[in-house]
């Protein structure tokens, strides 16, 4: 039996802020975005990101176009450290991207951090402390007074350390770490005293950011908490006030939006709401969130799966199927009544006109998301059973993109058979969709391979619109190797291979996923062979059918000599 919370939990107190402004606001402009993908999301990770992944992540996050990002904790680890000066040092940092690192308040880690950052034509160091009473009283045995003293000392350490490099453009930032469980008086002392120390001014700004260190309230109490601080910081207009909210509570993103209408201007989170615990806030959701409001994010999420499948790659995290905006199945009506809606939607829309489609709140189209999957068969149709038929009889395991892709493909057949599909049938669909894209008039067909002793260089027989080539490629495995002798700019999003049986003799089968830049969507492709390179090959190529199917340009020229 769950104990009586009355006794155990403190409810937070409201804030004392009768002619609150925040609830009539409307947001009108997206705010200055910081990822923390790469320091607070990275920390969160059974296994944290090396450099290579670091340096994908955050090249991803620049085109995206993220200009704030925090790219580590330099003085807590050295694998930072280093990716922090190879950022530098190889000069992968745009002239309008601008580096943040954090930093405890301790002179030899303040150190630590502004040496990691010499040299950046732009930087942001992040100082910060416990503010809340059981941070200040029972971890830190810190009065009010010694607090304060505390942020002013360390405060000047930076600005000492940073004036001496004038090289560099330098802000501060500091954060009253579980500001929204401090006492707001306390809150603003903090706060001040770092605004001073940093000498804000004129040409001289400084960031207060105010974390939900750890979410402890409804949204509108934390908006009332930013309000007030919005009302009293001074000189406001030297001040870009900033949240940080974490999700304790599921209320994230809410809380985010909310402060933004309190006055925050700056956002700090991850894409896809990595952090510790529950996480940071949703970047994606958020920023999408106000695309369906009418306003710019200022963030390129129009292809969200890309995005999507390099951030899992990095992390190691997947994305739940039902995530806001990316989740696999976002997109995909099961029931029927749903289903009927939605046809009925875009039969009556307007294709220049306002998005009112039922159940979709965005065009898919405008995050590189297709319609193929919008109306999906399972067991509630009668016509069900697809993943579980094809497993059962064939071995065959698909992907759950390629499984929601796929139902579609089932769905026109049921419909216009009118009847149950059955096993067989439902074989002969998955082989013409995926394996038998080859036939007379293709546009690609493969006719064998010979690969080297190390399996990274590849020579290709194929026909393409009818004449036959040879090709040769070289890469770190088969799939890259074969890219490369097509020369075509095809992005490979997933691969999987797995035995449709067992024993000696069985069969290998191949699963790609591949993308075309400025094309939709994607397209999945399969192959069986005992051979697992041969299966991946004819999977390649019969990726590459489909994609010319759907008129990506596809091009192939010899690069050795023509057979």
């Amino acid at each position: 039996m769950i104990q009586e919370p009355s006794r155990k939990y403190r409810p937070i107190s409201p804030v004392r802020l009768e002619d609150r402004q925040w609830p009539s606001k409307v947001i009108s402009s997206p705010p200055t975005w910081l990822s923390t993908d790469l320091r607070d999301g990275n920390q969160a990770l059974f296994e944290p990101m090396n450099v290579e992944r670091k340096v994908r992540m955050f090249q991803e996050l620049v085109r995206i176009g993220f200009k704030e990002i925090e790219v580590g904790f330099p003085s807590a680890s050295q694998i930072d450290y280093d990716f922090v000066r190879r950022l530098i040092d190889e000069d992968l940092v745009p002239d309008d991207v601008t580096l943040m690192v954090i930093t405890q308040s301790r002179t030899d880690l303040i150190e630590k951090t502004v040496d990691a950052v010499k040299g950046a034509h732009s930087a942001i160091v992040h100082i910060y402390n416990a503010t809340a009473p059981v941070w200040r009283e029972v971890v830190f045995g810190m009065t009010v007074p010694e607090m304060v003293a505390f942020i002013d000392r360390h405060v000047r350490y930076v600005k000492e350390l940073t004036d001496a490099r004038p090289e560099t453009r330098w802000t501060l930032q500091y954060s009253p770490e579980c500001f929204s469980m401090t006492e707001l008086d306390v809150s603003l002392q903090a706060c001040q005293a770092a605004i001073e120390a940093w000498g804000t001014g004129p040409g001289r700004d400084i960031i207060i950011n105010l974390p939900t260190t750890v979410e402890n309230a409804t949204p509108n109490v934390f908006a009332d908490q930013i309000e007030w601080m919005h009302r009293h910081l001074t000189p406001r207009e030297h001040v870009i006030l900033c949240v940080h909210p974490h999700n304790d509570r599921g209320t994230g993103v809410a809380a985010a939006e909310l402060a933004m209408m309190a006055g925050a201007q700056r956002v700090e989170g991850c894409l896809f709401g990595n952090g510790e615990r529950s996480g940071n806030v949703d970047i994606v959701t958020l920023a999408l969130n106000l695309y369906t409001q009418g306003v710019h994010p200022k963030l390129d999420f129009s292809d969200i799966n890309g995005i999507a499948r390099i951030a899992e790659e990095c992390t190691g995290l997947p994305i739940h199927p039902r995530h806001p905006y990316v989740g696999d199945l976002v997109f995909t009506a099961f029931s029927g009544s749903h289903q009927d809606a939605i046809k009925k939607g875009f039969a009556a829309r307007d294709p220049n006109g306002v998005w009112e489609v039922p159940y979709l709140p965005i065009d898919p189209a405008d995050i590189g998301r297709t319609y193929d999957s919008l109306i999906r068969v399972n067991s509630q149709s009668g016509k069900g059973g697809i993943t579980y038929l094809l497993e059962r009889e064939r071995g065959i395991q698909m992907p759950r993109r390629m499984q929601v892709e796929f139902s579609s493909v089932v769905q026109q057949h049921a419909d216009a058979s009118e009847s149950e599909i059955s096993g067989q049938q439902l074989w002969t669909i998955f082989s013409d969709t995926y394996l038998q894209t080859q036939s007379e008039g293709a546009t690609l067909v493969y006719y064998g391979h010979r690969l080297d002793d190390d399996g990274q260089s590849i020579e290709l027989d194929v026909s393409f619109r009818g004449q036959h080539h040879r090709l040769s490629g070289n890469g770190n495995g088969p799939i890259a190797a074969v890219v490369d002798a097509l020369g075509l700019p095809i992005r490979i999003d997933h691969y999987e291979e797995r035995a449709t049986s067992a024993g000696a003799q069985a069969q290998a089968l191949a699963i790609v996923e591949a993308a075309w830049p400025g094309i939709a969507g994607s397209a999945f492709g399969a192959g069986i062979s005992t051979n697992i390179v041969t299966a991946s090959v004819l999977a390649v190529v019969n990726a590459i059918n489909r994609l010319a199917a759907r008129g990506c340009p596809v091009m192939v020229e010899a690069q050795d000599a023509t057979a």
